[in-house]
């Protein structure tokens, strides 16, 4: 398929926008669904789907393959998203470099794996396996992280860089969570978009954090911040361009501002960046990344 190989813009699809979309334009290059909102569900969001695929592509993004973890990859659970992959028809599915659980128990967060050279020959044979049973390569994202692991000794764009040298999987540069966890951690973030092999980057997302003064929080629920705007066009300037997806999972805004807010891309690589700031939580208020880089090393938590 690969009908978005070059610079397109899509939003995730969420069930708050249904109605609108049976009724107006898409204005959209591309929709992304969670593929676990839709496993095993024939209800009324796979009509909505059938409608919206006449004139849209799709793309499958889950929350659930675990490939970081000792479980077993989970079987039941691919064979469950290559159903929905013959139904949806996506240009790609994709997943995180994380692990959801352990011992067949899914904690439904994205959890941290420790970076060194075991962690990557697992997660490389788990890749292959993955890729192996969906008969496509896998697209893998780059988590926001909270706390890093004492064992850790390669750089997480230099794991992923590994991941695609060994398995030649794609790589969904999620913008917004670089620049979270550079802040949490006290990393260059334009030196880990600059050792990402761009020729393998299928997909961006963009997304805007919560400010929890020491700590920035992957919310998914505010405008996308200035600072995160500036990394995505140097991810576009490596690219050349690439699919381009706005996520907003909560205080979801009406359809035409979610628009609006994907719209902003077309003129940030045009170098017309906005001076948005970053919401903070503790206060209440919205503080500019580009006046406050203070990071507090004592505030990064370490396993």
């Amino acid at each position: 398929m690969n009908k978005l190989q070059n610079f397109s813009l899509g939003v995730g699809l969420r069930t708050q926008h249904y109605t609108y979309l049976l009724n107006n334009p898409a204005e959209v290059d591309f929709f992304e669904i969670i593929s676990e909102n839709y496993i095993d569900n024939f209800g009324f969001g796979r009509m909505v789907i059938e409608h919206l695929r006449k004139d849209s592509p799709f793309v499958m993004h889950g929350v659930s393959m675990s490939i970081g973890s000792t479980d077993p990859i989970n079987k039941v659970y691919l064979k469950k998203l290559l159903e929905l992959a013959e139904f949806i028809q996506p240009e790609w599915i994709s997943d995180h470099l994380c692990w959801t659980g352990v011992a067949h128990v899914n904690t439904h967060d994205l959890l941290p794996l420790p970076l060194n050279e075991a962690s990557l020959s697992h997660v490389t044979n788990r890749i292959l396996e993955v890729q192996d049973i969906l008969k496509r390569p896998l697209v893998i994202e780059n988590p926001s992280t909270y706390l890093e692991f004492d064992s850790s000794d390669i750089p997480e764009s230099i794991f992923l860089a590994e991941l695609v040298e060994r398995t030649n999987c794609r790589l969904l540069v999620d913008v917004n969570n670089v620049y979270v966890s550079s802040h949490n951690h006290s990393f260059d973030p334009i030196e880990y978009i600059q050792n990402l092999p761009c020729h393998a980057i299928q997909q961006v997302h963009l997304a805007g954090p919560t400010s929890f003064r020491h700590l920035l929080v992957d919310t998914h629920d505010q405008p996308v911040p200035q600072k995160v705007w500036e990394l995505y066009k140097l991810v576009h300037q490596a690219t050349g361009g690439v699919a381009t997806l706005l996520e907003w999972d909560a205080n979801i805004p009406e359809y035409p501002e979610l628009i609006k807010e994907l719209y902003i891309a077309k003129d940030v690589i045009k170098d017309n960046i906005p001076n948005t700031s970053i919401y903070d939580a503790i206060s209440n208020y919205t503080v500019n990344p580009a006046v406050n880089q203070h990071i507090d090393a004592n505030y990064v938590f370490k396993a």
